[in-house]
């Protein structure tokens, strides 16, 4: 964090006298103010719900610049690692800050192979669970539940226990993730096998049965591993400001994880590409692609109550850079699979279509997004919808350990306490009851 020379100067018209608030640059992006004292020295708070004006921490993993529509992990543009990298090259980076050389590249991989198995005692964990339950309040329950079975790498404070911790997430998450979605179809577990790919591996434990194994499809192994890529971090969104706001308590690394797992469930978050599937089917149900037109005109129509999902995004005001590589993969996997003509994914395209050249969506730059385009890929694959935010959860977590860990390592860390501005009752006296 790099101090300005300037300093901005908060006066106030009541004649309280004036403040100076040092600034400091980033290596890109804008400016902060740095607001630290003005309590102490004016007895204020500053008012920002949802924090959209407040930088919560300083970071050095994950850059958006949402007006031009590009993302950086580490300094590198999403499009070369999505390109040139797998997932677990992108959990590399994420967590140690630089790409891996071949050998780095290789013991990593065997590491995260290695951890790949979760505890058999898990299976009667997840029995406790009615089989028609969400699969994210089953995630919630297994991820927090882990903390019990690794006593030995509990400690938020120890780097040699977050490192472990790490590891041990970012191989069982797929496991997890299928397990649970084994169960909800009443089928066995599927064990992992590690001399498959990290997306290879998922796709078998997802689709394998005892009696017919699953044959990894190049095209669709790469999918899956896209998506991961493009998830992997986000920086301080929702689920991420969960996490860290959870690990600033000084609490484990699994219960931090369990709690941006449940933050990532809510529709606006995790939940949009289970949302965009969904208001696809609706569509398809009140007659398909010959009843697009009228959908349009109600999501135009300020009275109506239809809403676009899958469409525009709060910080990418430009055509976020992920929709467009999983707009590529999209297309890949319906050629693939010979479903350019499912009714459904016409629909979608027709959408896409629309989207991208009707002046009302053009104007208000509401371009498809990532959850759009990753729906229908996962729906193309056979991943039920309903599974869609648990393997958003699977690819986010390497994100939020990298960023739990790098608020540990800060010397500035403290535990989260957000201000308020109180509006109920002022202080009172408790009258007796006749009086009340």
């Amino acid at each position: 964090m790099n101090a300005s020379d300037v300093k901005a100067t908060l006066s106030f018209s009541d004649g309280s006298p004036s403040m100076e608030l040092p600034l400091y640059k980033g290596s890109i992006g804008p400016d902060v103010i740095d607001i630290r004292k003005l309590y102490g020295q004016t007895g204020k708070f500053t008012y920002d719900p949802g924090f959209l004006s407040t930088a919560s921490c300083q970071s050095a993993i994950t850059y958006i610049d949402g007006d031009k529509g590009e993302l950086l992990y580490r300094g590198y543009p999403i499009e070369q690692l999505a390109t040139n990298c797998d997932f677990l090259d992108t959990c590399y980076l994420l967590l140690k800050g630089e790409l891996p050389n071949e050998q780095q590249q290789k013991d990593f991989h065997k590491l995260v192979n290695n951890h790949t198995m979760v505890n058999e005692q898990m299976q009667f964990f997840l029995r406790g669970f009615r089989r028609d339950a969400h699969p994210m309040a089953v995630m919630t329950g297994l991820v927090g539940g882990l903390s019990a079975f690794y006593h030995d790498s509990t400690d938020i404070n120890n780097p040699q226990h977050r490192e472990i911790a790490a590891i041990r997430l970012i191989a069982k998450m797929p496991t997890l993730v299928a397990m649970a979605y084994k169960y909800s179809i009443g089928q066995p577990y599927i064990y992992p096998k590690n001399d498959l790919s990290y997306a290879g591996n998922f796709m078998r434990m997802m689709f394998a049965t005892p009696c017919a194994d699953y044959e990894p499809n190049d095209v669709l192994v790469r999918a899956m591993d896209r998506i991961f890529i493009l998830h992997a971090d986000h920086e301080q969104n929702a689920s991420t400001s969960t996490v860290r706001l959870c690990g600033s308590s000084g609490t484990n690394p699994f219960a931090a994880i369990a709690a941006g797992v449940a933050c990532l469930w809510g529709p606006a978050h995790g939940g949009a590409n289970e949302a965009a599937l969904n208001m696809l089917e609706e569509i398809q149900r009140n007659g398909g692609v010959e009843k697009i037109g009228e959908f349009i005109n109600q999501v135009k129509d300020k009275t109506s109550s239809v809403k676009l999902m899958g469409f525009g995004h709060r910080v990418y005001k430009n055509y976020d850079p992920r929709a467009k590589l999983m707009r590529e993969t999209c297309h890949e996997v319906l050629g693939a699979l010979g479903l350019e003509n499912d009714p459904l994914f016409k629909l979608a395209m027709a959408l896409e279509k629309i989207a991208l050249e009707d002046e009302y969506f053009v104007a208000r730059k509401l371009y498809p997004n990532v959850d759009f385009y990753s729906g229908i890929v996962q729906r193309a694959i056979g991943i039920p919808v309903s599974l869609f935010t648990a393997i958003f959860a699977l690819a986010r977590t390497v994100g939020w350990i990298a960023q739990l860990n790098e608020m540990i390592a800060d010397p500035e860390y403290k535990i989260g306490r957000p201000r308020q501005l109180y509006v109920g009752a002022p202080r009172r006296d408790v009258p007796p009851i006749q009086q009340r």
